[in-house]
């Protein structure tokens, strides 16, 4: 079956945010962060779920819409459990030479849903709530702070395409060294060669990168066939994980994250 490409214009629903003037006082970090981190050169970190809310309520959103447009026999949480299966499905299938866009991927997965359930539908209007989302993600409450605190370099490595990643960072005002999207690497974690594009253009050593995300399947799985840490962060909100790979390190938030790092640097300052 031949789809059609699907093209979503800018569609900017929310203010630029002013960016933090200085850096929070850690005292409980002691001077941690002034030791240089020999441990690890730097930090990768997943976008969607992990510094930002998850996708849920927008997928839910479009789902209720589906739901009350078709009348279907189902809820908008079921749906999007259904949508959701068949989206991923296609996920793992697209990258290298059967790379599609994310956009692309979610508008084709939803005709394919909703045909399975008897009903033709255009996909765009329902999809237009997870490309805002994209756009103009609400940041988790600690993101900010963590990140100012971070003694270590930072870069996002996101299954997103890459305009919509440049205005979320843009809109949000999140302070990173850098971003590697899958739209530009044409690689979708778990596959390792968005990692290993991200490895060259940081020039972080291998075994001195941990990479952080909140998806047993996409961030632990893929860090783990790149060969690299992983350190996964439970949140209790996503629709639902289809991963089974385990982490290297299991964190509550990204306070963890924070505790993680110092306790490399102030072992390494020991001398431990």
């Amino acid at each position: 079956m031949v789809l059609p490409r699907f093209v979503f214009t800018a569609s900017p629903r929310c203010d630029r945010v002013s960016r933090p003037a200085e850096v929070p006082d850690f005292r409980w970090l002691h001077d941690a962060a002034t030791v240089p981190p020999m441990q690890l050169d730097g930090v990768f970190l997943d976008m969607y779920g992990t510094l930002t809310t998850g996708d849920k309520a927008a997928v839910e959103r479009a789902c209720r819409h589906l739901v009350a447009d078709f009348g279907l026999a189902m809820t908008p949480p079921e749906l999007a459990v259904f949508w959701g299966d068949r989206f991923f499905a296609m996920l793992e299938e697209a990258s290298h030479a059967r790379f599609r866009p994310l956009a692309q991927l979610e508008c084709e997965s939803l005709v394919v849903s909703m045909r399975e359930l008897g009903i033709s539908a255009e996909p765009e209007p329902y999809v237009r709530h997870l490309v805002d989302y994209w756009r103009c993600p609400p940041l988790q409450p600690e993101t900010r702070e963590v990140l100012a605190a971070l003694p270590v370099p930072t870069c996002i490595v996101s299954n997103v395409d890459t305009d919509d990643l440049r205005t979320a960072v843009d809109v949000t005002g999140l302070r990173v060294g850098g971003t590697v999207t899958s739209e530009e690497t044409r690689s979708y974690k778990p596959d390792a060669h968005i990692f290993e594009v991200a490895l060259q253009r940081t020039g972080w050593r291998r075994d001195r990168v941990i990479h952080v995300g909140d998806s047993l399947h996409s961030d632990v799985g893929g860090a783990r066939a790149a060969g690299l840490r992983s350190a996964w962060v439970n949140r209790a909100h996503r629709i639902h994980d289809v991963g089974t790979d385990e982490p290297d390190h299991e964190l509550a938030d990204l306070w963890g994250l924070l505790q993680l790092v110092a306790s490399e640097v102030r072992a390494r300052k020991l001398g431990t």
